[in-house]
C-alpha cells in the first residue's frame, strides 16, 4: 500500500495494516463480493386476484410494485466483517452481492403466468388484447424498468444510511431460488461431507449452468466498476469459479478469497462431476483462506490430486502463479453482542424464562435442522444423560432452537419429532417436559435472554464451519460464567483452544459431559470462562478482517514481479529471431513439448508439435534438438521421422545428429557398475510405494512415483534420496537428479549443460563447413536437469546474451536461472509456432474450453461469452 491511501489523505496505510502494505500499489478500495446482501427486498401482492380475471391482472400490471427493504436475518458475522471495514477502517469498501429472493415475488409472479401475462413490459397490454394473449412462462418474469431502478435506489440508500456503499445484482428467470441450486443442493452437502444419490445428471447439469451464470454476474458488475489498485474480496462457496473468471479478465487485479463452509477431504472431494473447474476458479486468487488448519490441509491435497498441480504446505503452483493458503478463524463482533444482550427488552424476557422453568438448570441448543447439524446426535445424548442419571430428569430442561434446513429435511425433522415425542413420554410428566422444541425464528431479544439465563451451552455439530453461537454463547456468559460444550467437528473448536469438546457420536460420552458440566463448581467455571472470553473478544470479526488483509497485502508485496522471471517478450523474441542467420534451438521433452502425465508412456507428442518441430527443422537456418532424459527407443519412434532434428537422449548420453540415423553413445568408456546398487535401493522402494515403478535406461535408471499416492510418494522420494546421497553417491561418481515426480540416477560427467555447451562450440549449417556462433537461441525446459542448460549459455561468452532465450515452464515464482518464463506446454508450442506462422495450429494444444451456453436470461444477468480457463 502507499504511504497515503487514495482517497483517504492522510492515512498512514501501513500502520493500519501491516508494514508489508507499504510495498504494494493498493487503491485503497475493498470490493467484497458476497452471496446476498445484508438487507432484503419485500413486495406484496395488494389484493387476492382470481386465476381467471384478466381484466383485474391487467390493472395489476399498471399499477407501481410496492416495494420495502429490512434487515436480513444470519450472516451476522460476516456483515459486522464488512461494516467494520467500510466504517472504521481507511478502507472504501463497496459490497457487491445478490439482491436474494425477493419476498413475496415468486408468489406474484405465479399470480401474473396463471392469468397469461407478464410484469416487465414497456407497457400492459391493452385489455381487448386479453381474450388472444401470447403464452408466457414464469421464466420470463422480471420487474420492470421503473420498479428496477426503484428497488436498485431503495437498497443502496438504506445502506448508505449505516455507511455501507452496496452494488445490487438482480437476477431473474424463473424462480429465483433457482440461483441456489447448485451451492446449496450440490456443494453444501459435499461440503459437509453429505453425499447425494446417483442422478443421470440432467438436473444438476441445469443447475451448474446456472451457477456459472450466477458468477459471471458478479464478474460483469465488479469489471463495471474496478478501478487498478482495488483489492477483490471473494467470499464463499456461492462464488467459488469467481476468482479465476476475474483473473481473466483483470489478470493484475488482487484477489483474495475465504471459505466460510468446510473444506472436505479429496477423497470426497472427487465426487462432484465439476471438481477441476472449481478448484481451478478458486485458484484464480492471490490467496485462499479458511476456518482451520484442517479445511486448508485438505484444499491443498485436492489440488495436488484432482489437479496435478505442485504444492507446499502454505500455496500451491497454479497457472504461473503461487497462491497463498492461510488459516483466518473468523470471529464475532463482540462489542456488538454485548451491547444488544443488555438491553431491557433482553432482561424482561430473562425473567420471563426464569418463571417458565423455575428451579430447573437450562440446556440451550440452536441449530438448522440439517442432518450435519447433529440435533438428532444431542438428543440421543441428552436422552442418554437422563438414562444415566434419572435423579436430575426433573431438574434439567433442554430448549432446543431450530430454523429451516438449506437442503431437504423432511427425514430429519421426522427423526427429531420422534425422538423428542420418545424422551418426553419417558421421561416427561403432566407439569413438565424435559426437551422443549421450538421450531421457529425467535426475536434477537429472545435469542439473548435465552443465551444468558442457560446453565449449559450444546453445540453437536456433526460437521461445521465456524459455529458462531458458541462465540455468542460465551459472551452472553459474561456474569454467569456458564460453560459450553462444543463438537470436535465444528471449524470453531479448532481455535477455541480451552474450549470443552465431545465426539457427537458418543452420546455416552457427551452425556457424562452434560452431567460433568452442569456439576462444575463456580471457580472452575470462572476460570474456563475467562479464557474463552479473553479469546473471542479479541478475535473478532474486526480482527479477522484486519489480519485477512494485512496477510493479502504481505502476499502480494512477496510475490512483487521484480524478484519473479517474467513472461517470455514474444514480440522482442520474433524481431531477434527475423534479424539472425545462425539459430538453434534446444528443447526439452516432457514438461515442455509435452505435458506431463500419470503414465509416461502416455505422454506422445501432439499433432500441433509434430507440424510445429517439421516446419522449424526444415528452415535451413535452424538448427533444433530435442534434449531429453527420455531414452532413444522414444525418442526415435515418436521424433525420430521428422527432418534435420538432432536427438539427445537420457539426459546427453546418447545423440543423434542432424542428418544421421545413427545414435553416438557419450557414455561408452563409463562404468555402469553403480546402477546394480541404485535399482536394489529403487526396488525396495518400489515394493513399499504403491503405483511407483522403476525405468531403466543404458546410462541411466530413474524411479517414478507419478502414479502413486502424491504426499506419500513424494515422502518415500525424499526418504529415497536421502539413502542414495548418503550410500550410492559416496561410492560412485554419480549424481541425484530430482524430477517431475521421480527421482533419477546417472553418472555426473553427463548432463544437458555439456550437450548444450557442444552444439554450441560445434555449430555449423549445411551450407557452411565452417563453425560459427549462433546469433540466436531458444532454450526451454521445465525442471532441475534443465537448469545445467541455462547455466551453461549463461556462461558462453561468444553468445550475444540478449539474443539468447532461456525460458523455464513453470510458475514466475519458480527458483530458476532462466530469463524467462512460459506457464504450461501450450504456451510453449504457441510460442514457437508463432515464429514460423503457425500459431493457428497451435491453438489445437489448447485445454481451455468455451464454457457451456447457459438458458437465455434477462439483461440484468446475461453475461458476454468469454473464454474461461475451466475443465470442463
Amino acid at each position: 500500500m502507499a504511504d497515503d491511501v487514495s482517497g483517504v489523505p492522510g492515512v498512514d496505510a501501513a500502520s493500519a495494516f501491516g508494514p508489508a502494505s507499504a510495498a504494494v500499489a493498493v487503491s485503497g478500495r475493498v470490493i467484497a463480493a458476497m452471496n446476498v446482501l445484508p438487507l432484503e427486498l419485500c413486495t406484496t401482492i395488494p389484493s387476492p386476484i382470481p386465476d381467471s380475471d384478466p381484466v383485474a391482472a391487467a390493472a395489476l400490471l399498471r399499477e407501481q410494485l410496492p416495494l420495502s427493504v429490512r434487515a436480513r436475518r444470519g450472516n451476522s458475522a460476516l456483515s459486522s466483517a464488512h461494516a467494520y471495514l467500510a466504517t472504521a477502517t481507511p478502507w472504501d469498501a463497496v459490497l457487491v452481492a445478490w439482491t436474494g429472493e425477493i419476498d413475496g415475488y415468486d408468489e406474484r409472479a405465479t399470480v401474473l403466468t396463471n392469468t397469461q401475462f407478464v410484469r416487465g413490459a414497456d407497457s400492459p397490454p391493452a385489455l381487448e388484447d386479453i381474450d388472444t394473449p401470447p403464452a408466457p412462462s414464469a421464466t420470463d418474469f422480471a420487474l420492470s424498468p421503473a420498479d428496477h431502478a426503484r428497488a436498485n435506489s431503495l437498497l443502496v440508500d438504506e445502506a448508505a444510511a449505516v455507511g455501507l456503499a452496496v452494488e445490487p445484482i438482480f437476477l431473474f428467470g424463473g424462480s429465483t431460488a433457482r440461483w441456489r441450486s447448485y451451492p446449496e443442493q450440490v456443494l453444501w452437502p459435499l461440503l459437509h461431507y453429505i453425499m447425494g444419490t446417483p442422478s443421470d445428471g440432467v438436473q444438476e447439469k441445469a443447475w451448474w449452468l446456472d451457477y456459472v451464470r450466477f458468477n459471471e454476474a458478479f464478474a460483469d458488475r465488479i469489471c463495471s466498476i474496478y478501478r487498478p489498485g482495488d483489492v477483490i474480496w471473494v467470499h464463499d462457496y456461492h462464488l467459488l469459479l469467481l476468482p479465476q473468471i476475474l483473473r481473466q479478465r483483470l489478470p493484475k487485479a488482487y484477489i483474495g478469497f475465504f471459505l466460510h463452509a468446510p473444506f472436505p477431504s479429496s477423497e470426497y472431494f472427487r465426487y462432484l462431476t465439476k471438481r477441476k473447474p472449481l478448484l481451478e476458479g478458486i485458484l484464480g486468487a492471490n490467496m485462499v483462506a479458511f476456518q482451520s488448519v484442517s479445511y486448508a490441509r485438505h484444499f491443498i491435497s485436492s489440488t495436488t490430486r484432482v489437479l496435478g498441480f505442485e504444492s507446499t504446505p502454505v500455496s500451491v503452483d497454479a497457472f504461473g502463479c503461487r497462491v497463498a493458503v492461510e488459516v483466518f478463524p473468523v470471529g464475532i463482533d463482540a462489542d456488538r453482542v454485548t451491547r444488544e444482550m443488555d438491553t431491557q427488552a433482553v432482561h424482561a424476557n430473562m425473567l420471563a424464562i426464569r418463571e417458565l422453568y423455575p428451579g430447573k438448570q437450562i440446556i440451550v441448543g440452536r441449530d438448522r435442522l440439517d442432518s450435519v447439524r447433529g440435533v438428532v446426535q444431542k438428543l440421543r445424548a441428552f436422552e442418554m444423560f437422563l438414562q444415566l442419571y434419572p435423579e436430575l430428569a426433573e431438574k434439567v430442561v433442554l430448549i432446543q432452537l431450530t430454523a429451516p434446513a438449506y437442503a431437504q429435511s423432511a427425514k430429519i425433522e421426522r427423526k427429531v419429532s420422534e425422538i423428542i415425542a420418545h424422551i418426553n413420554g419417558t421421561y416427561g410428566m403432566l407439569h413438565f417436559m424435559p426437551v422443549q422444541h421450538y421450531s421457529q425464528q425467535i426475536s434477537r431479544d429472545e435469542y439473548y435472554a435465552l443465551l444468558r439465563v442457560a446453565d449449559l451451552g450444546l453445540i453437536t455439530s456433526v460437521r461445521d464451519g465456524m459455529n458462531t453461537t458458541s462465540l455468542e454463547f460465551v459472551v452472553c456468559q459474561r456474569d454467569s460464567h456458564s460453560p459450553v460444550i462444543l463438537s470436535e467437528f465444528t471449524g470453531t473448536a479448532s481455535s477455541l483452544a480451552d474450549s470443552i469438546t465431545v465426539n457427537p457420536w458418543d452420546s455416552v460420552g457427551v452425556a457424562k459431559t452434560i452431567h460433568d458440566c452442569l456439576l462444575m463448581t463456580a471457580d472452575e467455571k470462572a476460570t474456563l470462562h475467562a479464557k474463552l472470553y479473553a479469546h473471542i473478544t479479541t478475535h473478532t470479526a474486526q480482527a479477522w478482517v484486519r489480519s485477512f488483509l494485512a496477510r493479502l497485502l504481505a502476499v502480494l508485496a512477496s510475490n512483487d514481479t521484480s524478484h519473479m522471471t517474467p513472461v517470455l517478450d514474444r514480440p522482442m523474441m520474433h524481431q531477434k529471431y527475423n534479424a539472425a542467420s545462425r539459430r538453434l534451438f534446444l528443447f526439452d521433452y516432457d514438461g515442455t513439448l509435452a505435458p506431463i502425465v500419470r503414465d509416461p508412456a502416455a505422454a506422445i507428442p501432439h499433432r500441433a508439435v509434430i507440424d510445429t518441430l517439421r516446419v522449424l527443422a526444415s528452415d535451413s537456418h535452424n538448427q533444433v534438438w530435442i534434449i531429453s532424459g527420455r531414452d532413444q527407443a522414444f525418442l526415435e519412434r515418436y521424433l525420430g521421422h521428422i527432418e534435420n532434428l538432432g536427438l539427445s537422449a537420457e539426459h546427453g548420453c546418447f545423440m543423434r545428429p542432424i542428418g544421421s540415423r545413427e545414435w553416438v553413445n557419450l557414455a561408452d568408456a563409463a562404468d555402469m557398475g553403480w546402477q546394480k546398487d541404485v535399482i536394489d535401493i529403487f526396488q525396495y522402494f518400489t515394493q513399499r510405494t504403491q503405483g511407483s515403478f522403476i525405468e531403466r535406461k543404458r546410462a541411466a535408471v530413474t524411479w517414478h512415483y507419478r502414479r502413486a499416492d502424491p504426499e506419500y510418494g513424494a515422502f518415500q522420494a525424499r526418504e529415497c534420496q536421502n539413502h542414495l546421497e548418503n550410500t550410492v553417491t559416496k561410492k560412485y561418481d554419480v549424481e541425484v537428479m530430482t524430477g517431475k515426480a521421480n527421482l533419477e540416477v546417472r553418472p555426473r560427467f553427463v548432463n544437458k549443460g555439456e550437450i548444450v555447451k557442444r552444439l554450441v562450440a560445434e555449430y555449423v549449417l549445411p551450407e557452411s563447413s565452417a563453425h560459427e556462433t549462433p546469433d540466436f537461441v531458444l532454450c526451454m525446459g521445465d525442471d532441475s536437469t534443465d537448469e545445467d542448460m541455462f547455466r551453461a549459455l549463461g556462461k558462453v561468452d561468444e553468445l550475444d546474451q540478449e539474443s539468447t532465450f532461456s525460458v523455464t515452464i513453470g510458475p514466475s515464482s519458480k527458483m530458476t536461472t532462466a530469463t524467462w518464463h512460459l506457464v504450461d506446454p501450450y504456451e510453449v508450442v504457441r510460442a514457437v509456432a508463432d515464429l514460423v506462422g503457425m500459431a493457428d495450429v497451435a491453438e489445437e494444444m489448447g485445454s481451455t474450453v468455451v464454457r457451456e451456453e447457459a438458458p437465455k436470461l434477462t439483461a440484468a444477468a446475461a453475461a458476454p461469452p468469454q473464454r474461461i480457463l475451466l475443465q470442463s
